[in-house]
């Protein structure tokens, strides 16, 4: 009989940036093998608060200075991570507004970058137009309930 590993909550904390212009910040990731459209952010580290991992995450991705503002949604339903079969997922998403001007490198196209033979994660920020955005253009199940709620609240 194999023994029953411990399985666990992994916490994520997600902004959610729309510029003056209609767009909104996404992330083209490359993660262990598969590509996936998601929104900027990431774990949660013992000891932070939520609005302190979103600033850091911010920080490390992006190189911007961010202010994490309304709390949009936390995830209220089981969803199992896409990457470790022991893990549930509790996501969390802010709106951000950022304090420094936007310098951030940003790509045109989807996935417009180089993947090395051994990275295990690539990533490049994009925009795109809000009137283009829906659920379909992210990938992982929570940011497409997000998505879903973003444009029934923000619309056209």
């Amino acid at each position: 009989m194999q023994p029953v590993l411990p399985h666990r909550f992994n916490v994520r904390v997600y902004g959610i940036l729309i510029n003056a212009d209609r767009q909104i910040l996404l992330s083209d990731e490359y993660i262990r093998g598969g590509y996936y459209t998601k929104f900027p952010g990431g774990g949660l580290e013992f000891g932070e608060g939520t609005r302190e991992c979103l600033t850091r995450e911010w920080l490390e991705e992006t190189g911007q200075q961010i202010k994490a503002g309304e709390h949009v949604y936390t995830t209220d339903f089981f969803q199992l991570s896409a990457f470790d079969e022991l893990s549930q997922i509790i996501s969390i998403y802010y709106l951000v507004q950022p304090t420094t001007p936007f310098t951030a490198r940003t790509i045109i196209q989807p996935f417009d970058f180089r993947v090395p033979r051994d990275a295990v994660q690539v990533e490049a920020l994009r925009w795109m137009d809000w009137k283009d955005f829906n659920e379909d253009k992210v990938s992982l199940p929570i940011d497409k309930v997000v998505a879903g709620m973003l444009k029934r609240r923000l619309p056209a």
